[in-house]
């Protein structure tokens, strides 16, 4: 009887020692899994529609969107982005709807709203004008008299007014302007080279040999994160992305991710 007793002991704290085990087991887990959920911060971002910088519609939404992302997720970060218009998606900041913007440019008057980032992407202007044309333009000031095809509401930075008889055309997106230099209603076109390239292999792709870039030095614009300064929390998430952000200059994924994209939409 007493060793009936003893083995249903033995095998009770058995029993409790593997019911412990288990316990134990999975609260370790659950605290693993919350270790991880509070390690991977989310970040709610805003951009506006530019390929091939940001689009929804474009692999990993956009190359701008791509390294933003990247970035990110290596400083602790769940980011995601909504797309919106441009002033819709600074309101989203200023009122602390998101977290930062995605995609912004620099400039005095911004600088006293948003806390900028180190620049992660900049961005090159380019003119464009047909091969057919014999004119060589190593100066913009030589554009006198010509007709230049622009964006809407494009910052270029270039003060055009400078340049005596200029007449601008403006239009809303860089196909139009691309297809006024075929029929000929504008000279030449302005614009960023990734954007117009991208156009070109998406509209004009027969007809980019029609094409040449004009040897003129423009200024280059950088893209930055930018958070509000009315927003707390603004500080550390921009510090933590310029850590990120250097590391990944530093191991090579950044620049990985920019020749990708500039491999995939070429004008050479």
């Amino acid at each position: 009887m007493s060793c009936h007793l003893s083995d249903i002991l033995a095998a009770y704290v058995m029993m409790e020692t593997n019911m412990y085990k288990t316990l134990s087991a999975l609260l370790v887990g659950l605290l693993l899994i919350s270790a991880a959920a509070q390690a991977q911060k989310s970040v709610t971002l805003s951009a506006s529609t530019s390929p091939p910088y940001a689009d929804r519609q474009l692999p990993e939404q956009g190359l701008a969107m791509e390294v933003v992302s990247h970035v990110f997720k290596r400083a602790g970060y769940s980011p995601l982005i909504n797309f919106d218009t441009w002033p819709r998606a600074m309101e989203g900041v200023s009122v602390g709807l998101f977290d930062a913007l995605a995609a912004a440019w620099y400039s005095e008057a911004r600088d006293k709203e948003y806390l900028f980032s180190e620049p992660y992407l900049s961005s090159k202007l380019i003119l464009l004008k047909l091969r057919s044309n014999p004119a060589n333009y190593t100066n913009i000031s030589q554009l006198t008299g010509k007709r230049l095809g622009t964006q809407v509401d494009f910052a270029y930075g270039v003060d055009f007014q400078k340049v005596a008889g200029l007449t601008l055309v403006p239009e809303n997106h860089a196909i139009q302007n691309l297809l006024g230099l075929l029929n000929g209603s504008v000279d030449v076109v302005i614009g960023d080279q990734r954007t117009l390239a991208m156009q070109l292999h998406a509209y004009l792709a027969h007809e980019l040999h029609k094409f040449q870039v004009v040897d003129v030095n423009l200024p280059t614009r950088a893209r930055h994160v930018a958070a509000s300064r009315a927003i707390a929390g603004g500080e550390q998430l921009v510090a933590d992305f310029n850590r990120a952000l250097a590391e990944a200059r530093a191991d090579g994924s950044y620049a990985a991710i920019v020749a990708k994209w500039d491999k995939r939409y070429s004008l050479n």
